[in-house]
């Protein structure tokens, strides 16, 4: 017999998946917009976008499911799981509170116009194009974060959304160390004979670069079943539930790094959602935790194996056998130093894994500055190209190259960047358990096979959804908080080898 409490979470149950569908068919537009939508249909999409979020504030914001969550709060009878999503649920309601309708609509108005505008401005290389329309967002997102408020800077309110519980503050002692330890050990490398890899930019033909991206999907485990690749500005992954997962790659003929690590970046996306929980379907433990916990997964894949020498003994071969011309003559180990190349360079996505925490360093830097009102939003370029010039001494040659290069900011997802650091720090550390409790992992690496591995994630993070915080996850995988010695000693221990530094 079926007790009171269990028909009232199964009543909360359905109206968090009620929600979800909504959601969800907002994400289809989205990925629709960014991927096949007609140029003269863009009015109209942002117009039914517009409509869906506000019939999805509405049902976020119902008294009935208020009324209910707090009802469910107070039961005593609920499980561990249970308790867990209510609790969840109950928080992201009492935040969705804090949102007029009024607001919201207009939130997602200006965020199909700053889009559209940044892709005019990202084809003519000029920011001024974007400058008025991402001035309305940045406006709204201090309005935003005065609706959520803080208690420190309000640049917090921004972060809780991506990291629940990042503080400004925190990211300033962490970028500190981070800068500290990383400048000296790259000036380090930069004293070193640099490696080669010329051979990287040689003509590549744009289908069988496709081809063997979709090999690299399938080896690492991506369900095509439950998803599918397309091609987009800028790569990204989008999920409608677990069994409807897909990512983007972005393919640059003269450029073999665009693909390949764009998808081994977004594999490692998909691979978390596709091993969310189905039956936990708009729940919060069926959702991902957090953007650094999301990060991680696919830094994981793209750096700690995807550029790892286990994982092209595993994949090189079938690489040159497709383009003979062009690496029939360069041996492994020449390769493995290549994309592992240390050097300071223009765009975000194409950085190595040790200077792209400047990158991301100098987005933090201004997001926090325009959210605090220190800067304005036509002087960005100017800093951002400054910025680049101090931390990685390089010239950007045009906006679209600098500042028009990231697509967050038109979808005004400001506070997101840091997340992509936080993700690298959480990758090396996961990994290194990962070695310690799978024995052969390299071998089995080695030898193609992913799985191994896979299911170590799948059983250790993706299948908690949001059952943990991010801290307490990252305590249940590896018995301690996040901590950057793990990125440094990999770091040190990788390119040492690489450049033949002498271990101290």
């Amino acid at each position: 017999m079926i007790t009171a409490v269990e028909k009232r979470y199964e009543k909360y149950q359905a109206k968090m998946q009620e929600l979800a569908d909504v959601n969800y068919a907002i994400s289809v537009l989205n990925w629709d917009q960014e991927t096949y939508l007609p140029q003269k249909g863009a009015a109209s999409r942002a117009q039914q976008i517009s409509t869906l979020t506000k019939i999805s504030h509405q049902l976020a914001t119902s008294e009935e499911l208020g009324d209910l969550l707090h009802e469910l709060s107070e039961k005593s009878d609920l499980n561990e799981w249970e308790r867990r999503n209510v609790a969840e649920s109950l928080n992201e309601y009492q935040k969705k509170q804090k949102y007029t309708t009024d607001f919201v609509v207009r939130l997602s108005q200006v965020t199909s116009q700053c889009y559209q505008s940044w892709l005019k401005a990202r084809a003519a290389s000029d920011f001024s194009i974007f400058s008025p329309a991402f001035e309305e967002m940045v406006g709204l997102k201090r309005e935003e974060c005065e609706l959520l408020g803080y208690e420190e800077h309000p640049y917090d309110a921004l972060l809780d959304q991506f990291e629940p519980g990042e503080k400004t503050s925190n990211l300033l002692e962490l970028f500190h160390d981070v800068h500290k330890q990383l400048v000296d050990f790259v000036k380090e490398i930069s004293a070193r004979p640099q490696v080669n890899d010329e051979w990287m930019y040689k003509f590549y033909n744009k289908e069988k670069q496709w081809q063997y991206g979709i090999d690299i999907l399938e080896q690492m485990g991506y369900d095509f079943k439950a998803g599918r690749q397309d091609v987009s500005a800028h790569p990204f992954t989008t999920s409608f539930g677990s069994n409807d997962v897909r990512v983007t790659t972005r393919i640059d003929e003269y450029n073999l790094y665009e693909m390949i690590w764009s998808c081994i970046h977004e594999g490692g996306h998909a691979l978390y959602e596709q091993g969310l929980k189905q039956e936990d379907y708009g729940l919060p433990t069926g959702n991902y935790l957090s953007l650094g916990i999301h990060e991680s997964q696919s830094r994981l894949w793209e750096n700690n194996v995807g550029r790892s020498q286990a994982y092209w003994k595993a994949n090189y071969k079938r690489l040159q056998e497709n383009f003979p011309e062009n690496l029939g003559e360069v041996n492994l180990e020449s390769f493995y130093k290549a994309v592992n190349i240390v050097k300071p360079s223009l765009i975000r996505t194409n950085a190595d894994e040790l200077t792209y925490h400047f990158h991301i360093l100098i987005r933090f830097l201004i997001e926090k500055e325009l959210i605090e009102g220190s800067i304005k939003v036509k002087d960005i370029p100017a800093i951002w190209n400054q910025k680049y010039k101090e931390y990685l001494d390089i010239d950007v040659p045009s906006d679209k190259e600098g500042c028009l290069q990231d697509i967050h900011w038109s979808h005004g997802s400001l506070g997101y960047f840091p997340t992509y650091s936080l993700g690298s720090f959480y990758a090396a550390q996961f990994y290194q358990q990962a070695q310690k409790e799978i024995s052969d992992l390299e071998y089995q690496i080695t030898n193609g096979n992913m799985r191994p591995l896979l299911q170590w994630l799948r059983t250790k993070i993706h299948q908690y959804g949001r059952f943990y915080t991010a801290e307490d996850l990252c305590i249940a995988v590896t018995g301690e908080k996040l901590t950057f010695r793990y990125f440094m000693e990999y770091a040190k221990e990788k390119y040492g080898y690489i450049y033949g530094l002498k271990k101290k």
